[in-house]
């Protein structure tokens, strides 16, 4: 369907410049759009991207300077171009209702407009809040509450006894509850411990997929207001992470570890178990944390260091091959001359 710029502006509640009688037919990027298409700039700095670009119009932000064609000026373009985005894909059918071919068990409650899909499974005494979406192979096991608004996408799989917040999303195949990694050695033997305290997510926390959140040992291994967990991470049993944390994806944090607020792990960062991650940390992606780090740190490396010490280390490491050269001339020169 064709929208006009001007429409658009009206959408987003944003300026227009130029000629809003522009028809434009789709929403895409700066390298991607062709002619009647429309496009955003974050600023002056994607200037040659929009110069070269296709696009019939732009999503630009206040002050944006190349007045060529027609643009709507807003605070955020991003976030415009997104409704915009959305307004071109249109409206989608969701499913609503039970399928016939779930399984509830009867001592289940379902909340209030609630959508499950295909060959889902809820286990025995759990209970479903409200406009929750299953969608098809979710398996719910005994004992597990959903707040409202929980979004549980193909093949999640719930352990006995989770607790998920409002407007939890899990992305597919994620696994959460499953049994923490805990084990004796007693007569020669490893001997499993018991995993029983589960899993509670907190409200508007997003897990990816294929992540998996171990169950505690005897309480439960949370997750924090509003964390934002990547794809393939693990978070191992009895972990506290705290709120608006970021793990990056390949993130793996070992048993019982804990974090404060606003914690952010790059990619493939490893936490030794039984450490505490300090309110504001950022760790740097490949970081190997085997001690606690302060409110604030910043690390990096393997084993992790702070930042400034990292790269002190890293301008030395660069100069190891010189020193080298220089050790074996000293070496040859004394030998040259002889004993004192």
């Amino acid at each position: 369907m064709a929208w006009t710029v001007q429409q658009i502006a009206e959408l987003v509640h944003g300026e227009l410049v130029g000629n809003g009688e522009t028809t434009v037919l789709h929403a895409k990027t700066l390298a991607d759009a062709e002619p009647g298409d429309i496009t955003f700039v974050d600023g002056d700095r994607n200037l040659g991207g929009w110069v070269s670009s296709k696009a019939a119009a732009g999503i630009v932000p206040f002050g944006f300077s190349h007045l060529d064609r027609a643009q709507v000026r807003v605070a955020d373009p991003l976030a415009a171009f997104l409704k915009v985005v959305l307004l071109f894909r249109g409206p989608r059918e969701e499913s609503t209702g039970i399928d016939p071919t779930a399984h509830i068990h009867a001592s289940a409650q379902i909340g209030a407009d609630a959508r499950i899909g295909p060959f889902v499974v809820v286990g025995e005494g759990t209970r479903i809040g409200a406009n929750c979406h299953l969608h098809p192979g979710v398996k719910i096991g005994r004992y597990c509450t959903l707040a409202d608004d929980v979004t549980l996408f193909p093949n999640v799989v719930l352990y006995d006894d989770c607790k998920l917040g409002n407007r939890v999303q899990i992305h597919a195949n994620a696994v959460i509850g499953a049994d923490g990694f805990g084990y004796r050695l007693r007569d020669g033997k490893h001997i499993k411990i018991p995993q029983v305290g589960g899993v509670e997510i907190a409200d508007d926390v997003e897990i990816g997929a294929v992540s998996t959140i171990d169950g505690g040992t005897f309480g439960p291994t949370r997750i924090g207001l509003g964390t934002k967990i990547d794809n393939q991470v693990m978070v191992s049993h009895n972990c506290q992470i705290g709120a608006h944390n970021i793990l990056v994806s390949q993130v793996g944090i070992a048993g019982s570890s804990s974090t404060g607020e606003y914690v952010v792990m790059g990619g493939q960062v490893g936490v030794a178990d039984h450490i505490h991650i300090g309110t504001g940390a950022l760790l740097a992606a490949k970081s190997g944390i085997i001690s606690d780090v302060p409110a604030g740190g910043k690390y990096f490396g393997t084993p992790a260091m702070p930042g400034g010490e990292f790269w002190r280390c890293v301008a030395n490491w660069q100069k190891m091959a010189d020193l080298r050269k220089d050790v074996a001339k000293i070496k040859k020169r004394l030998a040259l001359e002889g004993p004192a």
